[in-house]
């Protein structure tokens, strides 16, 4: 009797709502076709070992009801084995020696690129699948197909910033909430929108490569005049934590000992943005205007990441994780699955590779779109029309204790980043 086919699943990255599902769903496909199934712990940092002994063999009893939960039955790992040659070629015999021929991969970009890879080197002994995982949202998809686990994030997040916004009034205060999101927006977009957040700031705002550090305190230093003179002492901004990567550089030189991860990426958790935030618009309302704020910063990212999925995820992930076990059993490879409008659309390793880069490409928020001018038509910060004849410029003014003209020489140069206002036109435009 031939020995029985072999699949392997993996999971690189950080957690994400949905993992569970996914790993079920595949393993439950796999299995019905008796094919052996090999879940591989702790992502490729085993593998990249030459040490194959963690490993745990699927089966449908094991797996059946894990797609409720959060987390990730197999563990995660940020391990990247495409940094070196050697670690590479280790981690193929890895593969080789527990004899899989067909491996599921779970993850964001850093993980799609290794998948590619992985498949690349391996030249058709071992045919990949990868399955796109993030709740930064920013996968190279089309605008509306969501990555599996953002909107469970969303929506933990939204509550949240729910309950920081009673706070927030309550006690009149300030929050910045720092929501995680490396090289994208989505996700503090996403939670600001939905709530109804003061402001939310993304990095996409600023199409410049550097923002100067001075306009992002400058925002919300404005934005907390224009809500004063509203008669509010309180709010609560939504700050995606990738604009820390968009500041100037010189503006964040006095941050030392911020490490990089294992794709070269700064951890953006050594730089405190919120704390930074804090610290500086405080002391700019001090030094400038005589003012003590009680601002809070608030970093909200673990809490979203492992929680438990909602339907939405769950069923979603599920038939992802069903189409990439399917795509593999019938002899398909070399794709990232995506299903849209109901359908299953595999999309080749080749077309997410940015030229320019090598890398694969990341989806950013359209700051064009009718959805973000809306965002940002609800945001209280500083606008155009507030430096335009009939404004309420007077009462934001005497709010910082200026006069008009020191506060539009002052301010206004933050319009320069503002789109025009959105039209809507109709068909027969």
């Amino acid at each position: 009797m031939a020995d029985r086919a072999r699949m392997g699943i993996v999971v690189g990255g950080g957690p994400a709502p949905g993992i569970n599902a996914v790993i079920g769903a595949a393993a439950i496909r796999a299995l019905v076709d008796d094919v052996e199934v090999v879940g591989i712990l702790d992502g490729f940092e085993w593998l990249m070992k030459r040490d194959a002994t963690h490993v745990l063999p699927l089966t449908t009893e094991q797996v059946s009801r894990i797609h409720f939960r959060g987390g990730s039955y197999l563990r995660t790992s940020r391990a990247n084995p495409t940094s070196k040659p050697d670690d590479l070629r280790a981690t193929l015999a890895t593969l080789s020696e527990l004899g899989l021929s067909m491996l599921v991969t779970i993850g964001g970009d850093d993980t799609a690129f290794t998948a590619m890879k992985v498949q690349e080197a391996a030249a058709g002994r071992i045919r990949v699948v990868h399955v796109p995982k993030t709740i930064d949202n920013d996968l190279d998809l089309p605008p509306h197909i969501d990555t599996f686990g953002y909107q469970t994030a969303r929506h933990v997040g939204v509550e949240i910033v729910k309950n920081l916004m009673v706070d927030a009034n309550t006690t009149s205060r300030w929050y910045y909430a720092v929501a995680m999101g490396r090289k994208a927006g989505h996700l503090a977009l996403g939670i600001g929108k939905a709530a109804g957040a003061t402001l939310t700031l993304i990095p996409e705002e600023f199409p410049d490569p550097h923002v100067p550090l001075r306009a992002v305190i400058d925002t919300l230093v404005g934005a907390y005049f224009k809500r004063l003179a509203m008669g509010r002492h309180d709010g609560v901004a939504v700050i995606a934590e990738g604009l820390a990567l968009k500041i100037e550089p010189r503006d964040l030189a006095g941050i030392e000992g911020i490490e990089v991860d294992d794709h070269g990426n700064p951890r953006l958790a050594e730089i405190n943005l919120a704390e930074i935030l804090k610290r500086e618009v405080q002391r700019a309302l001090k030094r400038e205007f005589g003012l003590k704020v009680t601002i809070v910063h608030k970093d909200i990212g673990y809490e979203l990441r492992s929680a438990d999925p909602v339907p939405f995820d769950m069923e979603y992930a599920r038939d992802l994780g069903y189409c990439a076990a399917k795509y593999l059993l019938q002899g398909g490879q070399g794709v990232m699955v995506s299903l849209q409008g109901g359908h299953f659309v595999p999309i080749p390793f080749e077309r997410l590779v940015d030229p320019a880069t090598g890398r694969t490409r990341v989806r950013l928020v359209d700051v064009a779109s009718t959805r973000y001018a809306i965002a940002r038509r609800y945001m209280i910060r500083l606008r155009r029309d507030d430096f335009e004849p009939g404004s309420d410029l007077p009462e934001i003014a005497r709010a910082a204790g200026m006069t008009v003209e020191r506060f539009r020489e002052r301010f206004e140069y933050l319009v320069g980043w503002e789109l025009p206002p959105l039209v809507l036109r109709g068909p027969e435009a």
